[in-house]
């Protein structure tokens, strides 16, 4: 009894850590194909592993490579980067896909990975070899068995990850054609590779990448947000465990060496202490900016993300704005940060790599730019969850951006929630708004947690006096179903009685059955409301995030704070009611926040001065074809991070 409950807390933790930023969890291998049309494909292939029964199982790999290499490549500067690499059979020469992180993709094919013990996923790897790719893996400068100064996304990240593919494409046994997989730091490493522009690379598919890490992770919506790193720095140890452990069954003395040494250079530039050296963005935090940089790249792009990624969240930036649109082909999905794992990507995966890394005439690039999951689901726990999840429904547009048209609902008293114009305009002149004084709040009374257990999609319990610390504003049954997609923003009109104060704003559904359903959340610093006019749009706030922008606020002044949610896609259908929180930051996947702290009370005004309303997007069907949507609801609990509770306001 003893030795499986230490199993089970075994795979726990590494299953809560890999979902932090990456597991190995996939078994199956695909054919390729391109996106899928209209409706979601048929039931994923069954595991060929004999132990996929037990979600707890270990799964011991067998070498699927013909050969393996293992070195180190120099960088500009003469800093030697350890990689490993995974030939295909055959003569060769072989095209050639890079994972490239701090972790330790530089050890893929040794005895952990073989263990199951790696960042990514041992089957991606198995799917690309046995389609003739050759698999490249290089660490990052002074992470894992490679030498330097580990700084986490500093510009040399991108410089060092071009040295690394005019090193694949030269060997012998490439043929020059490079691509770059996986998500992540891996994703993450691919933007800012293809920022520098290698000449040798032909395409990247980046998944889950933060592309402004500041407001994408360490302060969403200018929230301070340390919860995630702490964990992170943990998880990353264990990455250089697992490479530590290939290297010592090697013989590679070097390696063991130079983790070693990482150890204890990399604590001198630990995650954590940039943001208590760099609580505001300043110019240490923009070099980190990798979508500032995004502009720049010119190579075919497969972008993947997850639209309640507890790890990376999906905003990255939107830095998709900044690439050619008919070289984006984008996939999103609801469901967690590994998404990327899951085999109905993998075939879309592979269609672009055979279409622009090994120059294949497939139609991919034919087919629509724009893939969109909905209800995506599981019929599998534990290891497997990822691999084998399948949207309901697939619906996709010719081009990014899909087209959406704003729909507007105004807050007003008695906590309604009044579907009104769809003009989505804000401007504080009286256009609009609902009616009554304002509504108060306790501040800082957290609101419940959302996924906070990597394991499980779960709401947490209603904390204590809840009623006090938290407002709600419901709308009536929708007459028709609203296909709400993108970015959405509730602008509200909010006076405190302190100096500052952070908002949580958290939208779901109301079904039918009195199920409450989680959607998305998001969240804003008062002080750090003023907005980027270039970049912002009636449903995506974008805040300008500088030090000389910011102020205080004057108690008792009513303020406009417009508090972006990040992308989604939800089928709020007939019968069903919206409903807006307003509350508190509380723990929201990895992310746990620490909030202005000043106990205080803040009113949520909603009247013709002061119109607070909800802003979100209607997919526009000229966005392309839309697929019959199924009337019928999901079972609660069946939709990947998007958990239900018994309606707490039912009784009221």
């Amino acid at each position: 009894m003893q030795d499986r409950h230490r199993h089970a807390q075994r795979a726990k933790r590494k299953r809560w850590c890999a979902s932090l930023f990456g597991s190995a969890l996939a078994l199956v291998a695909v054919a390729p194909a391109g996106f899928a049309q209209g409706v979601a494909p048929g039931n994923a292939p069954a595991p060929g592993d004999a132990n996929a029964s037990h979600p707890m199982a270990q799964v011991q790999h067998q070498p699927f490579w013909a050969k393996r290499l293992t070195g180190y490549l120099a960088a500009r500067d003469g800093t030697q980067l350890r990689y490993s690499v995974l030939l295909p059979k055959g003569k060769g020469p072989f095209p050639v896909i890079v994972n490239y992180s701090g972790y330790d993709p530089g050890s893929i094919g040794g005895a952990a990975y073989l263990d199951d013990n790696t960042a990514m996923a041992v089957n991606l790897d198995r799917t690309l070899v046995e389609a003739g790719y050759a698999v490249a893996g290089v660490n990052a400068r002074g992470t894992a068995c490679s030498e330097g100064q580990f700084e986490f996304l500093a510009r040399s990240y991108g410089q060092d990850g071009r040295d690394a593919i005019e090193f694949f494409a030269a060997q012998g046994w490439s043929n020059g054609s490079v691509g770059m997989a996986n998500w992540s730091w891996a994703g993450m490493s691919q933007i800012a590779t293809a920022a520098e522009r290698p000449p040798h690379l032909k395409a990247i598919a980046p998944g889950m990448v933060l592309g402004d890490a500041r407001l994408d992770s360490w302060a969403i919506g200018g929230v301070p947000a340390p919860n995630f790193v702490a964990g992170w720095w943990d998880f990353l140890h264990g990455r250089w465990d697992s490479a530590m452990q290939s290297a010592r069954a090697e013989g590679d003395n070097r390696c063991v060496a130079q983790i070693a040494t990482n150890l204890k250079t990399a604590e001198t530039a630990r995650v954590a202490d940039i943001l208590t050296k760099h609580p505001l963005r300043d110019g240490y935090i923009e070099i980190r900016h990798l979508g500032a940089r995004t502009g720049r790249i010119e190579v075919p792009i497969l972008s993947m993300e997850a639209f309640q990624d507890e790890a990376t969240t999906p905003r990255e930036d939107y830095y998709q704005d900044n690439l050619n649109p008919e070289k984006l082909w984008f996939v999103q999905t609801n469901g967690p940060h590994d998404m990327y794992e899951s085999l109905v990507f993998r075939k879309t995966l592979l269609g672009f790599f055979d279409r622009f890394v090994k120059g294949q005439d497939n139609g991919f690039d034919k087919g629509p730019h724009v893939q969109v999951w909905l209800e995506t689901s599981t019929a599998t726990d534990g290891r497997l969850a990822n691999e084998n999840s399948q949207p309901r429904l697939v619906v996709n547009a010719p081009r990014y951006p899909a087209a959406v048209k704003p729909v507007s609902f105004e807050l007003s008293s008695g906590g309604k929630l009044v579907q009104g114009g769809s003009d989505g305009k804000n401007d504080g002149r009286g256009e609009g708004g609902g009616e009554g004084r304002g509504d108060d709040f306790a501040y800082p009374l957290p609101g419940p947690t959302v996924n906070a257990d990597f394991l499980s999609d779960t709401w947490g319990p209603l904390p204590t006096d809840w009623r006090k610390g938290s407002l709600a504003y419901t709308s009536a049954a929708m007459d028709d179903t609203l296909f709400a997609y993108g970015s959405a923003s509730a602008d509200l009109w909010v006076a405190a009685t302190g100096s500052d104060a952070d908002l949580q704003v958290t939208l779901t559904e109301v079904r039918p059955d009195g199920q409450e359903m989680f959607v998305q959340r998001g969240f804003l610093r008062l002080s750090d409301r003023v907005q980027d006019d270039s970049r912002s749009n009636p449903l995506r706030p974008y805040p300008l995030d500088r030090p000389e922008t910011m102020g205080s606020l004057t108690p008792g002044e009513p303020v406009l704070g417009r508090v972006e949610l990040t992308k989604f896609a939800h089928l709020f259908r007939k019968g069903s009611r919206l409903r807006l929180w307003i509350d508190t930051p509380s723990q929201y996947g990895g992310n746990g926040f620490a909030p202005y702290s000043q106990p205080q009370t803040i009113t949520v005004l909603h009247d013709a001065q002061h119109p607070s309303r909800l802003l979100v997007g209607r997919w526009d069907p000229a966005s392309g074809v839309t697929p019959k949507l199924p009337e019928v609801r999901p079972a609660c609990g069946t939709i990947l991070k998007q958990p239900c509770r018994p309606d707490p306001l039912a009784s009221r």
